[in-house]
């Protein structure tokens, strides 16, 4: 079995034995996933259900897409600057870190999440399991932070990568989130540099989600984008893609 299979077999575990031992939590998730409270109980819930701290990932964990996400950075570099990696609704991914851990260019990671909960437990673990960046330029962060409200955060053209594993799609299938989702979108593009890109990880099919993406990452009059997919790979039938969207500016 590859690497991508194990990393997907487990996290498909992970996620389909939580979802089993969560039924409250459950209806909240499939309907609500667009709002903070829904998220503060199922980190909270997690947590209680276990002596230790386990990273959750959604989908797949790092190991599954470095190969997405570190050449992406080795394009980007500013010499000896830091460069913005914002791991978006980081949740207590392990995604961040391992950005932070494994980068040989300096980097500047925000794990930002919409559930202080969430936020609140990275911290307290990654203070007692200090990390060590291959950078030692580099820096970590965890924030609390609403993604519709990324220009509270950042200003205009400061991020180099936005990482999305599974925040627009919790968003675009939840009952009242597709504009919050399109609302993200366009604060990813206006807060990214024009050399930036944002990486989405999905499990939507390309059909879809390639409509959405070019209809959504529009401004008449003050900005357009490239939007580019590829295969991350297969589990179960279901098959999971990187969506990288490039801002292009107009002047």
């Amino acid at each position: 079995m590859s690497p991508l299979a194990k990393s997907l077999t487990m996290s498909g575990r992970r996620i389909a034995a939580a979802w089993i031992r969560h039924h409250s939590v459950t209806t909240d998730l499939i309907e609500n996933m667009d709002k903070k409270a829904t998220w503060d109980r199922f980190y909270a819930e997690n947590r209680n259900r276990t002596t230790t701290f386990k990273n959750f990932e959604w989908f797949f964990g790092f190991d599954a897409i470095r190969d997405f996400i570190m050449p992406s950075l080795q394009t980007k570099s500013h010499g000896d600057a830091l460069l913005h990696v914002l791991d978006m609704g980081c949740g207590t991914s392990a995604i961040g870190p391992c950005i932070y851990r494994h980068s040989h260019l300096p980097v500047r990671v925000t794990c930002a999440d919409i559930s202080p909960i969430a936020v609140r437990q990275m911290l307290e673990h990654i203070q007692a399991n200090t990390i060590q960046p291959h950078n030692a330029s580099s820096q970590l962060e965890f924030v609390e932070l609403d993604c519709t409200e990324l220009q509270t955060h950042y200003v205009c053209r400061s991020v180099d990568l936005i990482v999305d594993k599974g925040t627009t799609d919790a968003l675009l299938r939840s009952k009242e989130g597709k504009g919050r989702a399109g609302l993200v979108l366009k604060q990813c593009l206006k807060v990214l540099r024009s050399s930036g890109s944002l990486l989405q990880f999905s499990d939507e099919d390309p059909d879809a989600r390639l409509l959405w993406l070019e209809t959504e990452a529009q401004e008449a009059g003050v900005m357009s984008s490239d939007v580019s997919v590829q295969e991350v790979g297969e589990l179960r039938g279901m098959t999971y893609y990187c969506y990288q969207v490039t801002p292009r500016p107009i002047v």
